[in-house]
């Protein structure tokens, strides 16, 4: 295939280029019209007529199941409390039951900022018996009906709402779906990612995710490139199977990659429960700081196993006292590989990300979904949270994810975000922790940068928008010029992604 008349960012915004590409490389890359012999050559000549072509965005931290099930679910992001919860739940209803042996699964409440308290009584006033199951934001707790607690295998709770460890090990029983089904739902997803212009995904689904992505690729996926994490309860497989973080699974067209081991250190911001080393607002006892789910002794040794093993680690952290423990954890070990989310750090712990290699793995809309939130529950500390610019001043390397489902898995999204701090018509928030757009370009594509390279492989993502329009916008720095531009960002048009040098979207 010959690309022709393509704009490279680094390659002169006033020069067209013609890119070639055959068995899934990039073979060369040169000034219009140079190429024109060995087009000839080629099965198929695309012209491009000036639209911008980058290498291809990954998502850094996906549940990709999740996001799946979740694009299907009651959406009860906008509610403001319980009642609003109660009243979506209640319309829902009426529209119509959920399957027998089924329960109505809700996503995305918020309760931090509540004016009123969730309870299984508010539920079972409108569901009665049907089964009631409400994920929040966050993933780390539920506001189940009675029926509901019933269906998960709880006999009774005191308020129906259950967090961090009560929550956790039932998820399952919620994210239960036919293998088929689950499959064609992942399937339509990772559609969608690809017209965005997603070429790739780290999926830190919460399962035996090689045996599930094993199973469709067999089954004939092949719209992304996978990177498949592992959890400790299926560690042993993976060491045993002798798999390093970056092997690529034969029989997958080479699009499956073992991923990195996760862990889990603390909970998170909305919960109350990322753990930090000052107190929560009106919180006193054992959990007054959050919650430390895995401790240093247990830490280093589980990292230090993985990292023996050659696997990668992805350690989520996302209190400044978490933060700290995980990256002590990296220094103890050796181990290579992020910290996920890292939403509260120490001014001392910045330049610990560059001087230990370790990635800090960032996801920018839960900065605008969690501002408020911070705001109260992290008051006085606002300016070292989400400190993607801080983070870059002290040369950590940044890596851009959504956590689908927690945020949607776009990341033109993440990259707005990311560089004007700002959504909905709002203020920046702490617009001194914003990032340039190209910074946030070269945190979204995989360690490529933004010039694709002959060589290098053909996954590439061509837009009908300038994603440089930020800088432009914005040509004094103070952030104020950049508003627009980044809802430019945002909304950017993706004209076609290829991936190994297949079309996954086209519009042109």
């Amino acid at each position: 295939m010959l690309l022709t008349g393509a704009r490279l960012i680094d390659g002169g915004r006033a020069e067209l280029f013609d890119l070639l590409v055959s068995d899934g490389v990039v073979r060369a890359v040169a000034p219009s019209g140079t190429l024109a012999g060995a087009g000839a050559r080629t099965v198929e000549r695309v012209d491009l007529d000036g639209r911008t072509v980058l290498p291809g965005l990954w998502d850094k931290h996906v549940h990709l199941t999740q996001w799946a099930l979740v694009r299907r679910r009651l959406d009860l992001s906008g509610a403001g409390s319980a009642a609003e919860v109660v009243a979506l739940v209640r319309d829902r209803l009426a529209d119509g039951l959920p399957e027998p042996g089924t329960a109505l699964v809700g996503y995305g409440f918020r309760d931090g900022l509540w004016p009123d308290v969730p309870t299984a009584a508010l539920l079972d006033a409108v569901a009665g018996s049907v089964p009631v199951v409400l994920m929040s934001g966050d993933l780390h707790c539920a506001w189940l009906s009675t029926a509901g607690l019933g269906f998960v295998g709880v006999d009774a709770h005191p308020t129906g709402v259950l967090r961090e460890s009560e929550w956790l090990p039932l998820a399952v029983a919620v994210d239960r779906a036919p293998e088929d089904l689950a499959d064609t739902w992942v399937a339509d997803a990772a559609a969608a990612a690809a017209a965005r212009g997603v070429v790739g995904v780290v999926d830190l689904e919460i399962t035996d995710n090689l045996t599930s992505w094993r199973r469709r690729f067999a089954g004939g996926f092949d719209a992304l490139r996978v990177r498949a994490g592992v959890w400790t309860s299926w560690l042993d497989d993976v060491l045993a199977e002798g798999l390093h973080t970056g092997d690529v699974l034969p029989g997958t067209g080479g699009l499956l990659e073992q991923g990195p081991y996760k862990v889990v250190t603390d909970g998170s911001l909305n919960t109350r429960t990322a753990y930090c080393r000052d107190a929560y607002p009106g919180l006193t006892g054992p959990e007054a700081h959050g919650i430390l789910s895995v401790p240093p002794e247990g830490l280093v040794p589980l990292m230090k196993r993985a990292h023996d093993g050659g696997l990668r680690c992805a350690i989520h952290a996302i209190g400044d006292h978490a933060n700290a423990l995980a990256l002590d954890a990296f220094a103890a070990t050796g181990a290579r590989g992020s910290v996920e989310h890292a939403q509260l750090l120490d001014a001392a712990d910045l330049a610990r990300f560059a001087e230990l290699g370790v990635i800090a793995s960032v996801q920018p809309e839960h900065a605008m979904d969690d501002r408020d939130v911070a705001d109260r529950h992290w008051a006085g500390r606002t300016g070292r949270a989400f400190p993607y610019g801080s983070l870059a001043d002290a040369g950590a390397v940044l890596a851009l994810g959504s956590d689908a489902p927690v945020a949607p898995l776009d990341p033109w999204a993440a990259i707005a975000a990311a560089v004007s701090r700002a959504r909905d018509g709002r203020e920046p928030w702490h617009p001194e922790q914003r990032i340039g757009p190209r910074t946030a370009l070269e945190a979204s594509t995989d360690g490529r940068g933004l010039y694709p390279a002959a060589g290098g492989p053909a996954d590439l993502v061509v837009l009908d928008g300038d994603p440089l329009e930020a800088d432009a916008a914005d040509a004094d720095g103070d952030g104020a010029g950049a508003a627009g531009a980044a809802d430019a960002l945002r909304k950017m048009p993706v004209a076609g992604t290829l991936l190994a040098g297949r079309w996954t979207y086209r519009t042109f």
